[in-house]
Protein backbone atom coordinates (compact mmCIF):
# COMPACT_ATOMS: atom_id res chain seq x y z
CA UNK A 1 0.00 0.00 0.00
CA UNK A 2 1.56 2.98 -0.71
CA UNK A 3 1.75 6.00 1.26
CA UNK A 4 3.64 8.41 3.54
CA UNK A 5 3.83 9.71 7.13
CA UNK A 6 3.45 13.29 7.50
CA UNK A 7 6.58 15.64 7.96
CA UNK A 8 6.80 18.00 10.50
CA UNK A 9 6.80 21.05 8.49
CA UNK A 10 4.74 20.31 5.65
CA UNK A 11 1.16 21.87 6.08
CA UNK A 12 -1.66 19.49 6.17
CA UNK A 13 -5.49 19.63 4.36
CA UNK A 14 -7.85 16.89 6.06
CA UNK A 15 -11.72 16.58 6.97
CA UNK A 16 -13.55 15.45 9.72
CA UNK A 17 -16.46 13.66 10.50
CA UNK A 18 -18.95 12.32 12.71
CA UNK A 19 -20.14 9.01 11.29
CA UNK A 20 -22.98 6.84 12.01
CA UNK A 21 -23.64 3.32 11.72
CA UNK A 22 -25.65 4.60 8.58
CA UNK A 23 -23.31 6.94 7.39
CA UNK A 24 -20.54 4.17 6.94
CA UNK A 25 -21.00 3.43 3.29
CA UNK A 26 -20.92 7.51 2.52
CA UNK A 27 -18.09 8.13 5.03
CA UNK A 28 -15.90 5.59 3.01
CA UNK A 29 -17.07 7.18 -0.54
CA UNK A 30 -16.01 10.24 0.84
CA UNK A 31 -12.93 9.35 1.97
CA UNK A 32 -11.71 7.67 -1.01
CA UNK A 33 -12.93 11.11 -3.26
CA UNK A 34 -10.03 12.78 -0.82
CA UNK A 35 -7.70 10.54 -1.24
CA UNK A 36 -7.87 10.72 -5.12
CA UNK A 37 -8.41 14.60 -4.63
CA UNK A 38 -5.01 14.60 -2.75
CA UNK A 39 -6.00 15.72 0.78
CA UNK A 40 -3.61 14.62 3.57
CA UNK A 41 -6.17 13.71 6.05
CA UNK A 42 -9.82 12.47 7.37
CA UNK A 43 -10.58 13.01 10.94
CA UNK A 44 -13.10 10.75 12.79
CA UNK A 45 -14.24 12.20 16.36
CA UNK A 46 -13.57 9.05 19.17
CA UNK A 47 -16.74 8.91 21.68
CA UNK A 48 -16.93 5.53 22.33
CA UNK A 49 -20.32 5.57 24.59
CA UNK A 50 -22.73 6.97 21.85
CA UNK A 51 -24.18 3.86 20.13
CA UNK A 52 -24.99 5.30 17.30
CA UNK A 53 -21.16 6.37 16.34
CA UNK A 54 -18.51 4.28 14.37
CA UNK A 55 -15.73 3.20 16.69
CA UNK A 56 -13.28 5.59 15.61
CA UNK A 57 -10.24 3.35 14.87
CA UNK A 58 -12.13 0.29 13.99
CA UNK A 59 -13.34 3.01 10.82
CA UNK A 60 -10.22 4.45 10.64
CA UNK A 61 -8.82 0.85 9.64
CA UNK A 62 -11.27 -0.26 6.87
CA UNK A 63 -10.63 3.50 5.17
CA UNK A 64 -6.76 3.18 5.50
CA UNK A 65 -7.70 -0.32 4.09
CA UNK A 66 -9.46 0.64 0.80
CA UNK A 67 -7.10 4.18 0.34
CA UNK A 68 -3.40 4.94 -1.00
CA UNK A 69 -2.31 8.09 0.18
CA UNK A 70 -4.68 9.92 2.59
CA UNK A 71 -3.51 9.81 6.59
CA UNK A 72 -6.36 8.98 9.63
CA UNK A 73 -6.79 11.04 13.10
CA UNK A 74 -8.70 9.79 15.72
CA UNK A 75 -9.57 14.20 16.73
CA UNK A 76 -9.57 12.51 19.63
CA UNK A 77 -8.42 9.81 21.00
CA UNK A 78 -10.72 8.91 24.25
CA UNK A 79 -7.87 8.01 25.89
CA UNK A 80 -9.04 6.85 29.47
CA UNK A 81 -11.33 4.38 27.62
CA UNK A 82 -8.64 3.10 25.66
CA UNK A 83 -5.25 2.38 27.89
CA UNK A 84 -1.86 3.48 26.68
CA UNK A 85 0.08 -0.20 25.74
CA UNK A 86 -3.21 -1.56 23.92
CA UNK A 87 -3.45 1.70 21.90
CA UNK A 88 0.27 1.56 21.03
CA UNK A 89 -0.25 -1.51 19.59
CA UNK A 90 -3.93 -0.33 18.07
CA UNK A 91 -1.92 2.86 16.19
CA UNK A 92 1.72 0.56 15.48
CA UNK A 93 -0.07 -2.16 13.80
CA UNK A 94 -2.28 0.51 11.45
CA UNK A 95 0.94 1.93 10.92
CA UNK A 96 2.55 -0.80 9.34
CA UNK A 97 -0.45 -2.14 7.55
CA UNK A 98 -0.98 1.40 6.00
CA UNK A 99 2.72 2.18 5.23
CA UNK A 100 3.13 5.37 8.28
CA UNK A 101 -0.46 6.67 7.36
CA UNK A 102 -1.93 7.53 10.93
CA UNK A 103 -1.67 10.00 13.55
CA UNK A 104 -1.72 10.03 16.86
CA UNK A 105 -4.54 12.63 18.09
CA UNK A 106 -4.88 12.56 22.29
CA UNK A 107 -7.01 14.08 24.39
CA UNK A 108 -7.01 13.27 28.47
CA UNK A 109 -11.27 12.99 28.13
CA UNK A 110 -13.60 15.70 28.62
CA UNK A 111 -17.26 14.15 29.25
CA UNK A 112 -16.52 12.67 32.43
CA UNK A 113 -20.33 11.65 33.26
CA UNK A 114 -20.28 9.66 29.88
CA UNK A 115 -17.02 8.14 30.40
CA UNK A 116 -17.62 7.02 33.56
CA UNK A 117 -20.90 5.63 32.66
CA UNK A 118 -18.46 2.47 30.89
CA UNK A 119 -17.23 1.55 34.10
CA UNK A 120 -13.78 3.51 33.40
CA UNK A 121 -12.57 5.04 36.56
CA UNK A 122 -13.41 8.56 37.13
CA UNK A 123 -10.09 10.65 37.41
CA UNK A 124 -9.69 13.95 38.67
CA UNK A 125 -8.56 16.76 36.57
CA UNK A 126 -4.53 16.61 37.41
CA UNK A 127 -4.65 13.10 37.27
CA UNK A 128 -6.01 12.72 33.93
CA UNK A 129 -3.50 15.20 32.65
CA UNK A 130 -1.03 13.29 34.18
CA UNK A 131 -1.70 10.43 32.86
CA UNK A 132 -2.34 11.72 29.29
CA UNK A 133 1.27 12.97 29.33
CA UNK A 134 2.29 9.43 30.41
CA UNK A 135 -0.04 7.89 27.88
CA UNK A 136 2.27 9.80 24.91
CA UNK A 137 5.25 9.13 26.56
CA UNK A 138 4.72 5.23 27.28
CA UNK A 139 3.18 5.06 23.53
CA UNK A 140 6.21 6.33 21.88
CA UNK A 141 8.42 4.52 23.75
CA UNK A 142 6.11 1.26 22.82
CA UNK A 143 7.44 1.60 19.17
CA UNK A 144 10.52 2.16 16.71
CA UNK A 145 11.95 -1.45 18.05
CA UNK A 146 14.96 -2.17 20.91
CA UNK A 147 14.93 -3.54 23.58
CA UNK A 148 12.26 -4.41 26.41
CA UNK A 149 10.31 -1.49 27.56
CA UNK A 150 9.94 -0.59 31.51
CA UNK A 151 8.37 2.02 32.39
CA UNK A 152 6.76 2.46 36.25
CA UNK A 153 4.37 5.60 36.11
CA UNK A 154 2.06 6.98 38.36
CA UNK A 155 -0.85 5.38 36.35
CA UNK A 156 0.66 2.96 33.79
CA UNK A 157 2.95 0.19 35.08
CA UNK A 158 4.87 -2.11 31.95
CA UNK A 159 7.18 -4.10 32.37
CA UNK A 160 9.69 -5.89 29.81
CA UNK A 161 7.45 -5.25 26.92
CA UNK A 162 9.08 -5.24 23.70
CA UNK A 163 8.18 -2.22 21.43
CA UNK A 164 6.77 -2.44 17.88
CA UNK A 165 9.43 -1.73 14.85
CA UNK A 166 7.56 0.59 13.79
CA UNK A 167 8.40 4.00 13.70
CA UNK A 168 6.84 6.26 16.58
CA UNK A 169 3.67 8.06 15.13
CA UNK A 170 3.38 11.81 15.06
CA UNK A 171 0.97 12.77 18.32
CA UNK A 172 -0.92 15.72 17.96
CA UNK A 173 -3.26 16.53 21.29
CA UNK A 174 -6.84 18.55 21.68
CA UNK A 175 -5.20 20.02 24.94
CA UNK A 176 -7.30 23.13 26.55
CA UNK A 177 -6.44 23.47 30.17
CA UNK A 178 -2.76 25.20 31.27
CA UNK A 179 -1.62 21.95 32.10
CA UNK A 180 -2.58 19.75 29.90
CA UNK A 181 -1.16 22.51 27.51
CA UNK A 182 1.96 22.41 29.20
CA UNK A 183 2.42 18.65 28.52
CA UNK A 184 1.68 19.12 25.25
CA UNK A 185 4.93 21.13 24.74
CA UNK A 186 6.84 18.57 26.91
CA UNK A 187 5.93 15.73 24.64
CA UNK A 188 3.89 15.95 21.79
CA UNK A 189 4.31 17.23 18.09
CA UNK A 190 1.20 18.61 17.33
CA UNK A 191 -1.84 20.40 18.61
CA UNK A 192 -5.52 20.45 18.15
CA UNK A 193 -7.24 23.80 19.39
CA UNK A 194 -10.37 22.68 21.23
CA UNK A 195 -13.68 24.79 20.47
CA UNK A 196 -12.71 25.37 16.94
CA UNK A 197 -10.39 28.03 17.88
CA UNK A 198 -8.68 29.77 14.99
CA UNK A 199 -5.24 31.81 14.98
CA UNK A 200 -7.43 35.31 15.41
CA UNK A 201 -9.02 33.91 18.76
CA UNK A 202 -8.19 34.76 22.54
CA UNK A 203 -8.25 30.61 23.14
CA UNK A 204 -5.54 30.46 20.68
CA UNK A 205 -3.54 33.85 21.55
CA UNK A 206 -3.50 32.83 25.53
CA UNK A 207 -2.96 29.02 25.10
CA UNK A 208 -0.17 28.51 22.48
CA UNK A 209 2.06 30.68 24.65
CA UNK A 210 1.60 27.89 27.36
CA UNK A 211 3.16 25.16 24.60
CA UNK A 212 5.74 27.06 23.73
CA UNK A 213 7.06 27.87 26.72
CA UNK A 214 7.06 24.37 28.19
CA UNK A 215 8.56 23.50 24.95
CA UNK A 216 11.62 25.84 25.36
CA UNK A 217 11.20 24.42 29.32
CA UNK A 218 11.87 20.73 28.04
CA UNK A 219 14.74 21.81 25.47
CA UNK A 220 12.51 21.95 22.75
CA UNK A 221 12.19 23.97 19.43
CA UNK A 222 8.43 25.38 20.27
CA UNK A 223 8.02 24.83 16.13
CA UNK A 224 8.18 21.07 16.28
CA UNK A 225 4.84 21.02 17.81
CA UNK A 226 2.70 21.83 14.92
CA UNK A 227 -0.55 24.05 14.96
CA UNK A 228 -3.41 22.10 13.34
CA UNK A 229 -7.01 23.76 13.18
CA UNK A 230 -10.27 22.27 13.25
CA UNK A 231 -12.17 24.77 10.83
CA UNK A 232 -15.99 25.09 10.39
CA UNK A 233 -17.40 27.18 7.63
CA UNK A 234 -19.56 27.77 4.77
CA UNK A 235 -18.35 27.13 0.98
CA UNK A 236 -19.99 30.04 -0.73
CA UNK A 237 -21.02 30.77 -4.34
CA UNK A 238 -20.51 34.71 -3.79
CA UNK A 239 -18.36 36.27 -1.46
CA UNK A 240 -20.02 37.17 1.82
CA UNK A 241 -19.77 40.87 2.64
CA UNK A 242 -18.53 39.74 6.14
CA UNK A 243 -16.24 36.13 6.59
CA UNK A 244 -16.74 36.66 10.62
CA UNK A 245 -19.35 36.85 13.04
CA UNK A 246 -19.65 39.96 15.68
CA UNK A 247 -17.49 37.37 18.24
CA UNK A 248 -14.49 37.16 15.25
CA UNK A 249 -15.58 33.22 14.66
CA UNK A 250 -14.81 32.20 11.20
CA UNK A 251 -18.50 31.52 9.07
CA UNK A 252 -16.34 31.49 5.98
CA UNK A 253 -16.88 32.81 2.39
CA UNK A 254 -16.09 32.06 -1.35
CA UNK A 255 -13.43 29.74 -1.91
CA UNK A 256 -11.42 33.17 -3.06
CA UNK A 257 -11.90 34.40 0.48
CA UNK A 258 -11.12 30.75 1.98
CA UNK A 259 -7.84 31.18 -0.30
CA UNK A 260 -6.62 34.43 1.08
CA UNK A 261 -7.51 33.32 5.20
CA UNK A 262 -6.09 30.08 5.07
CA UNK A 263 -2.45 31.66 2.98
CA UNK A 264 -2.41 34.27 5.51
CA UNK A 265 -2.99 31.84 8.31
CA UNK A 266 0.01 29.84 7.28
CA UNK A 267 2.64 32.61 6.71
CA UNK A 268 1.34 35.31 9.22
CA UNK A 269 0.52 33.25 11.85
CA UNK A 270 2.04 29.83 11.54
CA UNK A 271 -0.67 27.46 10.60
CA UNK A 272 0.74 23.94 10.15
CA UNK A 273 -2.50 22.86 8.70
CA UNK A 274 -6.81 22.89 8.64
CA UNK A 275 -9.03 19.89 8.79
CA UNK A 276 -12.77 21.22 7.58
CA UNK A 277 -15.97 20.35 9.19
CA UNK A 278 -19.46 21.56 8.27
CA UNK A 279 -20.45 25.43 10.00
CA UNK A 280 -22.29 22.83 12.79
CA UNK A 281 -19.48 21.34 13.27
CA UNK A 282 -20.19 18.08 11.69
CA UNK A 283 -19.66 16.83 8.53
CA UNK A 284 -19.22 18.64 5.23
CA UNK A 285 -21.44 17.69 2.21
CA UNK A 286 -20.12 16.18 -0.70
CA UNK A 287 -20.28 19.07 -2.91
CA UNK A 288 -18.69 21.56 -0.29
CA UNK A 289 -15.75 19.09 0.41
CA UNK A 290 -14.84 18.52 -3.33
CA UNK A 291 -14.57 22.14 -3.54
CA UNK A 292 -12.41 21.91 -0.45
CA UNK A 293 -10.27 19.56 -1.87
CA UNK A 294 -9.95 20.94 -5.96
CA UNK A 295 -10.34 24.94 -5.61
CA UNK A 296 -9.38 25.78 -2.11
CA UNK A 297 -6.35 23.45 -1.35
CA UNK A 298 -4.58 23.26 -4.30
CA UNK A 299 -4.50 26.97 -4.96
CA UNK A 300 -3.08 27.18 -0.77
CA UNK A 301 -0.66 25.14 -1.25
CA UNK A 302 0.17 27.25 -4.43
CA UNK A 303 0.22 30.53 -2.73
CA UNK A 304 2.39 28.93 0.48
CA UNK A 305 5.11 27.48 -2.43
CA UNK A 306 5.34 30.90 -4.49
CA UNK A 307 5.50 32.82 -1.42
CA UNK A 308 8.25 30.51 -0.01
CA UNK A 309 10.36 30.31 -3.16
CA UNK A 310 10.44 34.52 -2.90
CA UNK A 311 12.08 34.10 0.58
Amino acid sequence: MEGKALSVREVVFGFGAHSTVDDGPELLRMARQADRDGLDLVSLSDHPYLGERLDAYAALGFILGRTQHISGLANVTNLPTRPAPMLARTVTSLSALSGGRIVLGMGAGGLWDRIADLGVPRLSPDDAVRAFEEAIILVKMLSGGGAPVTYHGHHYQVDQIEPAPVAALPAWTGSVGPKSLAATGRVADGWLPGHAADWLSERYRSSRPIIDEAAAAAGRDPREVRTVFNFPGRITDQPLAATRDHDGRWIGGSTSQWIEELTGAVLDHDASGFILFSPSGGTQDAVSLGRWATEIVPAVREAIATENGRN
